[in-house]
């Protein structure tokens, strides 16, 4: 539910902002990350461990997103709004992957 809002929500600031001030609105699914707040959830490294078997590329690093993000900033991109772009080595495209699947028959 959360990741529909945030995509209606940009899609709905994208469009008002994009008319009355031509500002892009964008908003960037990233990898699941370690960070402070995630560490203290129970459960959080096997997910991550999860995704970088599920990713074609692995995980995406802060760094990755970060880099990514100033791509943005560039006027290559100056047509792309309205979007919730992916940042996640492609796990948010996938299925089950081989090596998901032979661990689980290990």
């Amino acid at each position: 539910d959360a990741k529909a809002l945030l995509e209606s929500i940009t899609r709905s600031f994208g469009y008002h902002y994009g008319i009355s001030d031509k500002v892009r609105v964008n908003t960037i699914s990233q990898s699941p990350t370690m960070t402070t707040a995630g560490s203290g959830v129970k459960g959080f490294n096997e997910f991550i461990n999860f995704s970088e078997q599920m990713s074609p590329l692995g995980n995406a690093t802060a760094l990755d997103c970060a880099n990514y993000t100033v791509t943005l900033f560039s006027d290559l991109t100056k047509r792309v709004t309205l979007q919730n772009l992916y940042n996640d080595g492609g796990f948010s495209n996938m299925g089950v992957s081989d090596s998901v699947m032979d661990s689980i028959t290990e």
